[in-house]
């Protein structure tokens, strides 16, 4: 791979893992979520009324970002389970230069197509592609990608999260992240034998968010 940057979390690895918790609003899913930060901070991305969407919420991606260091130049991510894009595109518009925005659902990948013509410059960076998300992943190259968004339906059982945590390890470079999004917490060890190592976990309401580091990375 050539020269690239090194992930902004990699400054944090010498901070002790702490568990976060944030407040989560209760109710119907919103009717939007928006950008929180880069080129295209608050622009709205409209959230169909669809069943079981749960876009991450604004605190969460807040957090997340905080943790990755805000700037992501260089940076080359998969949104695994896209939905309305607000993970991935958050990314790009803090200067990721190659977005990949994974979704099965038609009206999802319509309002996807629709985010990246909206947003300027979108195009020139994400890339929607439309497919079973394990099924994509296979098809990307390995040891390529800086980082890795896994948010899957929370129905979907424990087989689909573990099934996306190998692809996601497959996926990442030495030095790259995973995001994991849950209904609950995955303890380390559980993590380390599909190849991942805890770095931060926040809880919000009923949704965990994990970021995770490969396991057979060497800490300093």
């Amino acid at each position: 791979m050539a020269a690239r940057h090194r992930p902004a979390a990699a400054g944090h690895r010498r901070r002790r893992r702490r568990a976060v918790s944030a407040p989560v609003r209760r109710g119907a899913p919103p009717g939007e979520v928006r950008i929180v930060g880069g080129r295209w901070r608050r622009s709205k991305l409209l959230v169909p009324p669809l069943p079981g969407l749960r876009p991450t919420p604004d605190r969460v991606r807040e957090t997340l970002f905080n943790w990755l260091g805000q700037h992501l130049h260089g940076w080359r991510c998969v949104d695994a389970f896209a939905g309305t894009g607000a993970l991935g595109l958050e990314a790009a518009s803090r200067g990721a230069v190659e977005v990949v925005l994974v979704e099965r659902q038609p009206q999802l990948l319509r309002a996807l197509h629709e985010h990246v013509q909206r947003l300027q410059g979108a195009s020139d960076v994400v890339r929607v592609v439309g497919g079973e998300a394990l099924g994509v992943l296979a098809g990307l190259p390995a040891a390529r990608w800086h980082l890795v968004l896994l948010d899957p339906p929370f129905d979907g059982g424990a087989a689909l999260f573990e099934a996306a945590l190998r692809q996601a390890r497959r996926l990442v470079a030495a030095d790259g992240l995973a995001y994991l999004e849950a209904p609950q917490p995955w303890d380390e060890a559980r993590l380390a034998s599909l190849g991942w190592t805890l770095q931060r976990h926040l809880r919000a309401g009923q949704v965990h968010a994990h970021l995770l580091r490969p396991f057979d990375n060497p800490q300093p």
